[in-house]
Order: C-alpha cells, then sequence, then structure tokens
C-alpha cells in the first residue's frame, strides 16, 4: 500500500467509526468485571457500535434528510461513548488507552458535527 492509498484509508469515515467500535471491544476486554463495569461494558459496546452501524446506514440513505438524521445519531452516540467510556472503572495503564479512545470519539463527535454544519449551510 503506498502513502497516498495509506491516507485514503485513515480518512474513510466508514474504517475509522469500525475501527474506534472495534478498538473499544478490545479494550474492554482487559477492564474488570466488576458489578458496574459489565453495565458500562454493555452500553459502550452498544454506543461505539451504533457509531459504525449508523454511519454505514448514512452512507446508504435515501435522502438527504435520512442522511443527517443517521450522522446525527453517530454524533450523539460518540458522545455517549464518552460517557460510558469515563464511568469504567481503570487501573493507570488502561487509562491511557481509554483517554486515547475518548479523544477519538471526540474527533468523530466533531467530524460528524462538521458535516451537519455543511449540509445546513448548502440548503
Amino acid at each position: 500500500m503506498d502513502a497516498k492509498e495509506n491516507n485514503v484509508r485513515k480518512y474513510n469515515l466508514e474504517d475509522r467509526t469500525f475501527d474506534f467500535a472495534n478498538n473499544c471491544k478490545e479494550f474492554l476486554k482487559t477492564i474488570d468485571k466488576n458489578i458496574h463495569n459489565v453495565e458500562y461494558y454493555k452500553q459502550l459496546i452498544r454506543s461505539s457500535g451504533s457509531v459504525a452501524a449508523n454511519f454505514i446506514e448514512a452512507n446508504e440513505s435515501f435522502s438527504r434528510n435520512d442522511f443527517s438524521h443517521r450522522v446525527k445519531i453517530c454524533r450523539k452516540e460518540a458522545k455517549e461513548s464518552i460517557l460510558w467510556l469515563k464511568l469504567i472503572d481503570l487501573n493507570e495503564t488502561q487509562a491511557l488507552k481509554r483517554d486515547s479512545l475518548i479523544q477519538e470519539a471526540t474527533e468523530l463527535m466533531k467530524i460528524f458535527g462538521a458535516i451537519l454544519e455543511k449540509l445546513k449551510n448548502t440548503n
């Protein structure tokens, strides 16, 4: 894969949202399974997966309104993922990985927000 192909992949949001969901799943394999972490674990799996699933649906949407609606859901689910990531009990090493996932969720929220702004301004 040359540098140009690598750059294209880096900015493919379907891939990026998939990677976010998958990285959340892999991270969760490392946490303690105490009573409240188990609940946060389930919620994070759902919300991070929903970011990826709704972006796929946005790309397959039949109308501009449907696309906009799905992107809003992506933004909401990314924000929710941050909440669950913050609530999980962790050790110091796990906190570094959690912080990188929070950073990615924040970046995704900003990307989705920018997409929505662009849609709003092109009406």
